[in-house]
């Protein structure tokens, strides 16, 4: 992927819908997103997802709107491990990439990892971040290539036993998260 896309998901289980820009230059990307709900008492989520050129992320820093105010979070990939608002989260050494629970594009940077061949596999370590109170915990995955198009994803840390089948593109992003999201294609 080179230049500038924009991807609209809506969520299937619950009322919400996101705007994500996706830039991709010699600098790395840049995924810039707003994510409005009426659950949780309604919330718009901004977030803004710095990425190197690999897709590894260097930085993913949200902004969450809600009834209780403004709830900021920052993290940073620190060596082998992460920073999160600026403090060192051992517990969090050696987990590969975020996963931000209200967005299907976290899935897309292991997915970009997982082998193009039928029946390759990747089981990863995350930060997961739950939307709903912005908390950060570590989880584990595991993703397995049904398809040319079709991932299988299996959550192995905190829904563990959940799992979910992932239509995706070309470039890996989701085109629909069965049950939970949808990407909507919008008309000029």
């Amino acid at each position: 992927m080179q230049g500038k896309m924009i991807l609209f998901w809506r969520r299937l289980d619950l009322t919400a819908l996101e705007r994500l820009e996706l830039e991709a230059g010699a600098g790395g990307i840049r995924a810039s997103s707003t994510i409005v709900s009426i659950e949780y008492s309604g919330f718009q989520l901004d977030y803004e997802w710095l990425l190197d050129g690999e897709w590894r992320t260097t930085s993913l820093e949200m902004h969450k709107y809600g009834k209780s105010g403004r709830q900021d979070v920052r993290m940073e990939r620190a060596g082998g491990g992460w920073t999160v608002n600026g403090e060192v989260r051992s517990d969090l050494n050696g987990a590969d990439e975020p996963d931000l629970s209200a967005t299907p594009f976290c899935n897309t940077l292991p997915i970009r990892r997982l082998g193009a061949e039928v029946g390759a596999e990747l089981t990863l370590d995350t930060v997961y971040v739950d939307a709903a109170d912005l908390s950060v915990v570590r989880s584990r995955q595991r993703y397995l290539r049904q398809s040319r198009d079709i991932i299988r994803y299996i959550d192995l840390g905190t829904a563990a036993g959940f799992e979910a089948e992932l239509v995706v593109d070309a470039d890996g992003l989701v085109q629909e998260y069965r049950n939970l999201f949808e990407r909507v294609h919008v008309t000029e």
